[in-house]
């Protein structure tokens, strides 16, 4: 299965969503992954990718067909988190749920280490964090 590279069209919807998020052009690369898209088969495909870094993590969005994606951001190698989604219909929504998965994440770490407690965070976190 050959899976198409990101557009024109789709590289610019990232690029604005993530100047809306951080107020300033932030470079993205263009890569690869080996993903498995089908759970039953243990076939990896070379899936187009999307990568950039800002505050101290990863993001990635994989192409993973027509209209398909997925996403995770990331601090190291066992620090990995998703949006609670394994794959989107749509970029927009693919990314604007990326980046507001990761600022909720970003700013209960914050919390965290600024002395708040378990419950502290529960009452303040009211979306759909994965970890």
């Amino acid at each position: 299965m050959s899976v198409p590279d990101f557009t024109e069209a789709e590289q610019e919807i990232v690029s604005a969503e993530l100047h809306k998020r951080y107020g300033k052009q932030v470079d993205v690369e263009l890569a690869d992954s080996e993903l498995q898209l089908d759970p039953a088969s243990t076939e990896l495909t070379l899936c187009p990718t999307l990568y950039w870094t800002e505050r101290g993590a990863q993001f990635v969005i994989c192409k993973t067909g027509n209209g398909r994606f997925r996403s995770q951001f990331f601090y190291s190698d066992a620090d990995q988190y998703g949006t609670g989604k394994e794959e989107y219909q749509g970029l927009h929504t693919c990314v604007v749920t990326l980046l507001q998965v990761q600022a909720d994440h970003e700013r209960l770490l914050a919390n965290a280490s600024a002395g708040a407690t378990a419950a502290n965070l529960e009452d303040e976190y009211q979306g759909p964090l994965v970890i």
